[in-house]
């Protein structure tokens, strides 16, 4: 499937800060408030309103998540002739609201977690949260060249696994130097019949192992010095790419190198930001969670899919852990003695 995964307007945490909130009217308390409309905020609606836990979903500043601007998902279970990714995600929220999921459509921007019960305020709308599940996903970082957003989707991609099963036979090019860039180039040899690695330096920035898999790989060539300038392509009938543009750092010689797609592989940033110094993250900003669960280091406070999940970053992982943040909200909830 192609999964562009093109950032986020701002919204999920343009305050990236814990608030205390004055609110004008009393808010609504809710059992869960789930932050998030992809795959894992609606598996988690579905599984809290299937225990009667009426639950409250902030759709965000992308209603539906990264598939909403996705075309063919074909690695999804129970679809076996694929599904367009909006349509997808129409889906999912239907079957989230047949059993009392509300979905509001809006993004929250402030959360207080330094009291019980949470407080979130989205503009005008505030509720009280027994319970919160994050699940805000990850972005791609984009190199911001012409041509990289109006191709993205036909073309242009930033997961291998998602989209390597289009390029089969095919040409492709991946942009970046490390880990990530690494392992979708090895992920793309397993369908293109040749991958070029294009890195701004003459060394790669990737492990050791990693590098030697890359090196020793007979379908994968390195350009150098070298960055990308513009993703070229055709626009009628249908949009594709078609070529790159480049440039050599060094001596400003600009190039073109024919391509039939562009794998943009310079890492993923989580929208996390909105829990920055409350919520335990790594270095990256992913947020941790316990082993074989969704808690957080907030007792009440459960996180799933990309924002919890550097790895794997797929809607069908992020859809699984969505379920286990609402089983985990569901039986806190329970030991609390609180409920439907």
């Amino acid at each position: 499937m192609f999964r562009p995964n093109f950032p986020f307007p701002l919204g999920w945490g343009e305050s990236p800060r814990l608030v205390k909130l004055t609110y004008v009217s009393s808010p609504t308390t809710e059992n869960v408030v789930i932050l998030g409309s992809g795959p894992a905020g609606y598996t988690a609606a579905l599984y809290a309103a299937r225990a009667g836990l009426k639950p409250v979903v902030f759709a965000g500043p992308t209603p539906g998540g990264q598939l909403t601007i996705t075309t063919d998902v074909e690695n999804y279970p129970g679809y076996p002739e694929g599904r367009m990714g909006p349509d997808m995600m129409v889906d999912f929220r239907v079957q989230a609201e047949r059993f009392g999921a509300r979905v509001i459509e809006k993004t929250a921007t402030r959360v207080d977690l330094s009291q019980r019960p949470f407080r979130v305020q989205a503009d005008d709308e505030q509720v009280l949260a027994e319970t919160l599940i994050v699940a805000t996903g990850a972005v791609a970082k984009w190199t911001g060249v012409p041509g990289e957003t109006e191709f993205g989707g036909r073309g242009v991609s930033a997961c291998a696994t998602c989209d390597g099963f289009f390029f089969r036979g095919k040409e492709v090019v991946v942009i970046g130097g490390g880990d990530t860039a690494m392992e979708e180039a090895t992920c793309l040899t397993r369908h293109a019949s040749k991958v070029t690695v294009i890195h701004r330096r003459d060394t790669l920035r990737a492990s050791k192992v990693m590098q030697e898999r890359a090196f020793s790989n007979p379908k994968i060539d390195f350009i150098w010095n070298t960055v990308l300038e513009e993703v070229m392509g055709e626009r009628q009938p249908v949009p594709k790419v078609t070529g790159v543009r480049l440039r050599n750092v060094e001596t400003d010689e600009v190039t073109e190198l024919r391509t039939d797609g562009v794998f943009i592989a310079i890492g993923h940033s989580p929208n996390s930001q909105l829990f920055q110094g409350v919520l335990d993250m790594d270095e990256l900003g992913y947020i941790r969670v316990q082993p074989f669960c969704t808690r957080t280091n907030v007792e009440g406070v459960f996180a799933c899919g990309d924002v919890a999940d550097k790895v794997y970053r797929q809607a069908v992982t992020a859809a699984g852990t969505g379920c286990m943040a609402a089983l985990d909200a569901e039986r806190y909830l329970e030991a609390k003695g609180h409920g439907s």
